[in-house]
């Protein structure tokens, strides 16, 4: 079954961190692949941009109405995200709790 772990972080423009920080949040994302990879866990990953570079559809009357930013003002929204395939439940939150964590993790089964 596939899920999709979502990566809730303070909004944070990691171009304009000092490198010795970006590097220590990369090392645990590279720590975390690793882990994947030596359980044989099939996966896919990416980190997003700053909130305030998207752009939301609503449904609108008259067809989506599309606003510029994140969909509600928030100090923390979804970073980044892997998407990952193991037997159940269970065994994504055991994998979600090796995963580097910010704010929060969410772990949600993908539809379908």
């Amino acid at each position: 079954m596939k899920y999709i772990l979502l990566l809730w972080e303070p909004d944070t423009d990691w171009q304009a961190l000092p490198k010795e920080r970006l590097d220590a949040a990369l090392a645990e994302h590279t720590a975390f692949i690793r882990y994947l990879d030596e359980r044989g866990i099939p996966w896919t990953g990416g980190a997003l941009s700053a909130q305030d570079t998207a752009t939301t559809l609503r449904p609108g009357p008259d067809g989506p109405v599309v606003t510029d930013g994140p969909f509600i003002e928030l100090k923390e929204g979804i970073g980044g995200y892997y998407t990952i395939e193991v037997p159940d439940h269970a065994t994504a939150l055991e994998v979600a709790a090796h995963c580097p964590m910010a704010s929060a993790t969410e772990v949600r089964p993908i539809w379908g």
